[in-house]
């Protein structure tokens, strides 16, 4: 066992977060730790990274255990280099060994492993201030590696996808899973709201919740294994709750004979009687944690009946020179979402605003209804609240009561809708958390009437409960929404189509995300590690040349390929057959048919790229 945690209490001023929390991690361990907003699952994993201490409780971990923790936010100094940011971690951890250490040394210790995360001798002298969130996370990474050596047993980390794109997601998955210099040696444990994430990487999933006894529920195995234990479990509880309200109001009947009509034994009778009212007080609390841990999201939509919102033909735009798009053509209708799917920096918020009509494209042309459309926008860039004004003035700026679907309601009840407690009201904006401020802002907009819901990052901060009702809320929208999410869970469920930007210029449609997804670059990987051996250094590896038949087959490939993508476009083509659109039968054949072409082309694609690296071409 690599850490032990028992017992754990932890409270900050009158609020108790957890208490009596168990939990522990092994050699090989990938614990996903999730839970409800405010539940307390930073301060867990501080409390195992020792940076502090417990109200009751006791963290016991192995002799010489080498943790290293990354929090949510990377922080550096200013100006500094992601060498620089490594190489003061290595002087640390060299500084504590016995022997004589240079600086030399720590630098050629901190180049190794930023070498090892993907860093070329650019990306390490360049301020971390000008790396994308992507990078700037893998900074963090390497200064804690640093930090022991390059060789940690447990990594901790807090919200690593939170900003991140999803060519980042896939690297940090590809490196807990893979390590530094090889297979991963170190166990994990890390908070995170991602559910995609969850199920690929996470070997046990723990919840902090008030639903549960002691305050936390494990499960050995992926995310959808957890959810499935999870509601046996929950099952089980309100059953158990059912049983011993049946017992308690035989108690309560008992007990109003009076000391006479009661018979012999009273004494024990009457404290198990008390027993079972404190076991039922208990089931209901959690019975109820359970069932109301997520906010009420209903977004307001107009009565217009117009059914086509946006169109656009041709569009293209660069910024600074660079082109982020070009030809782009769309439609945008009630009921449709709009999924869009691009590395940081592709020009998907660009995209967005030419598509509302914010920004005009540098060619081709937008068309909005007649009577424009009223759009509501959650930002990623959210407004900043001034950290001095009350929950309630963020709520509600201009009076006690708020009006939703053209009905009058009180702040207090608006706010109870968004998961605040009463008490909250009057606190200052800046003591809530990330999700906390994230709930504001869908209250603030829920109130705006509109035809079209942009939502460019809404998941970051969130918690699973109100991602979950985010989307039930967004399914039941009755307008068009354009979608920005390296949330594939959300992309998933509610993209009625896809638009991949590439980061180069390029954008492509696609039916669905597994389509965008199979036909994107295969996911990053960390930097190969081979063996250097005397004879791989003296004898550089030699190109196996094409055979006869697969010489053949590349010859061939440029015109499959367009035979291919014709196939494609007579597919996407059939789907927009108004026949087509109105038979459900008809429809889930053409999109079955453009599925397997997309995924045709895609294969054919892989197939050429090989084929061209075996050939030289």
């Amino acid at each position: 066992m690599l850490i032990s945690a028992r017992g754990l209490t932890k409270s900050y001023a009158l609020r108790t977060l957890f208490s009596g929390v168990t939990i522990s991690v092994a050699q090989g361990d990938r614990l996903g730790l999730i839970g409800p907003n405010g539940a307390g699952k930073s301060t867990l994993l501080k409390l195992l990274a020792g940076q502090v201490e417990p109200d009751n409780g006791e963290v016991v971990a192995a002799r010489g255990l080498r943790v290293v923790y990354v929090p949510q936010a990377d922080a550096f100094e200013p100006g500094a280099s992601p060498l620089a940011a490594a190489t003061d971690a290595a002087r640390a951890y060299l500084g504590g060994l016995e022997g004589v250490h240079d600086d030399h040394e720590a630098e050629v210790a901190a180049g190794v492993i930023l070498d090892r995360l993907g860093f070329d001798a650019d990306r390490m002298a360049k301020p971390c201030e000008q790396l994308s969130g992507g990078w700037r996370k893998r900074v963090s990474l390497a200064r804690a590696l640093a930090s022991c050596g390059g060789e940690p047993d447990l990594i901790l980390l807090d919200e690593p996808t939170n900003h991140l794109d999803l060519e980042s997601i896939q690297w940090l998955e590809s490196f807990l899973k893979r390590g530094v210099f090889g297979p991963a040696s170190f166990a994990s444990v890390f908070v995170t709201h991602d559910r995609t994430f969850l199920e690929s990487i996470a070997t046990r999933v723990a919840e902090l919740s008030a639903a549960y006894p002691d305050g936390l529920f494990e499960v050995d195995g992926n995310y959808t294994e957890f959810l499935r234990r999870k509601q046996e479990f929950l099952d089980g509880q309100a059953q158990a709750q059912r049983a011993i309200a049946g017992q308690v109001r035989k108690d309560l009947a008992w007990l109003s004979r009076g000391p006479q009509g009661r018979g012999t034994k009273a004494k024990g009778r009457i404290q198990d009687s008390h027993d079972r009212m404190t076991q039922l007080a208990s089931l209901k609390a959690r019975n109820a944690a359970a069932t109301g841990s997520s906010a009420r999201v209903d977004f307001t939509a107009t009565d217009r009946q117009t059914r086509k919102l946006i169109s656009a033909k041709g569009i293209a735009k660069s910024l600074g020179g660079q082109a982020l798009f070009s030809d782009v053509d769309l439609v945008l209708g009630v009921g449709d979402c709009l999924g869009l799917l691009g590395p940081n920096g592709s020009g998907k918020t660009t995209l967005i605003r030419v598509l509302t009509g914010d920004l005009a494209p540098d060619a081709g042309s937008v068309f909005l209804a007649d009577i424009r459309p009223r759009v509501a926008v959650f930002s990623q860039h959210r407004q900043e609240f001034d950290p001095a004004i009350t929950l309630k003035e963020a709520l509600c700026p201009i009076s006690d009561q708020v009006r939703f679907r053209d009905r009058p309601m009180h702040i207090t009840a608006w706010a109870r809708r968004f998961l605040f407690r009463d008490e909250q009201l009057t606190q200052p904006v800046g003591s809530l958390s990330g999700g906390e401020l994230a709930r504001i802002h869908i209250a603030r907009i829920m109130l705006e009437p509109a035809e079209v819901l942009v939502l460019d990052e809404p998941t970051n901060d969130l918690d699973i409960p109100t991602l979950e009702t985010l989307e039930e809320a967004l399914e039941d929208f009755p307008g068009a929404i354009i979608l920005v999410t390296h949330d594939r869970a959300m992309l998933g469920r509610l993209s009625t189509q896809v638009l991949s930007l590439d980061g180069r210029g390029g954008a492509r449609m696609f039916a669905g995300l597994e389509q965008a997804l199979a036909a994107r670059s295969p996911e990053p990987k960390l930097a190969a590690a081979p063996a250097r051996t005397a004879a791989s250094v003296a004898q550089p590896s030699a190109r196996k040349k094409l055979g006869y038949n697969e010489q053949r087959e590349y010859d061939s490939m440029e015109s499959r390929i367009l035979e291919a993508e014709e196939r494609v476009a007579l597919a996407e083509a059939a789907m927009n057959d108004p026949a087509v659109l109105a038979d459900h039968a008809k429809m889930a054949r053409a999109c079955e048919r453009l599925s397997a072409a997309q995924e045709a082309v895609a294969t054919l694609y892989s197939r050429w790229a090989e084929l061209e690296s075996r050939s030289g071409g």
